[in-house]
């Protein structure tokens, strides 16, 4: 049968923004990560979850697993990289750190909020 929904991929210098007005009808994301040390895919991702999509988004290409934490906190649910990661080493990694840093979309409160609780709202 026929979907409405669709899927979209972003690569590097593409602006996420431009997806915006379609949110509700796509279902799946895919940012790409060519080569390590860009990170305009985790604006696109937080650009993307800020404005309330709700359905898959997908980190591929050169995904490290030193990097899916932050990920993971910038939105991403689902990781395909171009080489296979060990699952016990990726759980690990996510396990790591139980406090955060930066500004999180999925509710954690970050360290420095939990220290200076009165700059958060201040």
């Amino acid at each position: 049968g026929q979907t409405n929904a669709a899927a979209v991929r972003i690569e590097p210098g593409e602006d996420a923004r431009e997806l915006l007005p379609y949110l509700d009808r796509i279902a799946l994301v895919e940012v790409n990560f060519p080569v390590f040390g860009d990170g305009r895919g985790f604006s696109a991702a937080r650009i993307l979850r800020e404005a309330g999509y709700a359905g898959e988004l997908r980190a591929v290409g050169d995904v490290l697993v030193d990097r899916i934490d932050a990920m993971r906190r910038c939105g991403f649910d689902t990781f395909k990289p171009d080489h296979p990661l060990d699952d016990a080493v990726v759980k690990a990694s996510l396990e790591r750190f139980e406090q955060v840093y930066q500004k999180t979309v999925d509710g954690r409160i970050p360290v420095w909020a939990l220290r200076h609780p009165e700059k958060v709202n201040g």
